[in-house]
């Protein structure tokens, strides 16, 4: 998927990992008033926008956290334009959940053009190649077979596997970070020839949790999203912010710079 950005993009931001799970989440609220207060014309989720997404019915939900985020990203879509990628947590999200938040659907991986430069945009999960436990998942539950059979279930057990499964996952992670085990990065050469089939130098995706800016080759770079927690201390809330130079607002004589900005500054 390829996105021209139009004359009147002079900010995109890019953000990741909200993993939003209950209505009463200061992370929500975090959210919430950077919707309302960003100065970007567009706005890409590159995935777990939700800590899980089991069908979009759970939208019938009344005041659940599926109706919230629906309802701010609707707003925000008044003034802004949206686009939303699944992740490694929501990827069962579909047309129904777009059409609600008045956005768009994100292919993974897309490619950004903005201005002469070319983005190359993705969650970043099916480049850990090292993690081949959750590769198998991920073949296994990206076929329509499976989601057909799983969607046939009621909601209420789908809520239930849901949480087994983040259960599953969260103690996991936990034995690994106390037996001082390796988390799964992005694989170098599986980057570059994304990178080179898109004809792109720029990188920029999330899942790991570890923000940072990576060299790959001479001219290649990976910019990696942080995750959002307001809960943890200090909290987490960065985006990447890709705009124009304050000196090149006609696209002329300028390169788009990108950078990282944290978001609570919009939080009161």
């Amino acid at each position: 998927m390829e996105i021209s950005a139009p004359a009147h993009w002079h900010t995109v931001d890019f953000l990741s990992d909200l993993h939003l799970d209950r209505p009463d989440s200061p992370t929500l609220a975090g959210f919430a008033q950077y919707l309302q207060h960003s100065p970007a014309q567009a706005l890409m989720v590159l995935g777990d926008l939700f800590e899980a997404w089991v069908g979009d019915d759970a939208l019938g939900q009344k005041d659940g956290v599926e109706q919230q985020v629906a309802a701010l990203l609707r707003q925000a879509a008044q003034r802004m334009d949206v686009f939303i990628m699944c992740g490694n947590r929501d990827f069962l999200m579909g047309p129904a959940l777009m059409q609600a938040c008045g956005a768009r659907a994100l292919a993974d991986p897309s490619v950004l053009q903005f201005g002469d430069q070319r983005y190359l945009l993705t969650h970043g999960d099916a480049l850990c190649l090292s993690d081949s436990d959750y590769l198998l998942f991920r073949q296994l539950s990206r076929s329509p077979a499976w989601q057909q059979d799983f969607l046939r279930k009621p909601l209420e057990e789908r809520q239930a596997l849901g949480r087994h499964m983040r259960a599953q996952s969260q103690a996991h992670q936990a034995a690994a970070r106390q037996s001082g085990g390796t988390w799964h990065d992005l694989d170098t050469p599986a980057c570059l020839d994304v990178l080179q089939n898109a004809q792109a130098d720029t990188m920029v995706h999330g899942h790991t949790h570890h923000p940072a800016s990576h060299v790959l080759s001479p001219g290649k770079t990976r910019w990696v999203l942080s995750d959002w927690d307001f809960e943890t201390q200090p909290p987490r809330a960065d985006l990447l912010r890709l705009s124009w130079p304050l000196d090149a607002p006609d696209r002329k004589g300028g390169k788009p710079h990108l950078q990282r900005v944290d978001a609570r500054q919009f939080s009161v």
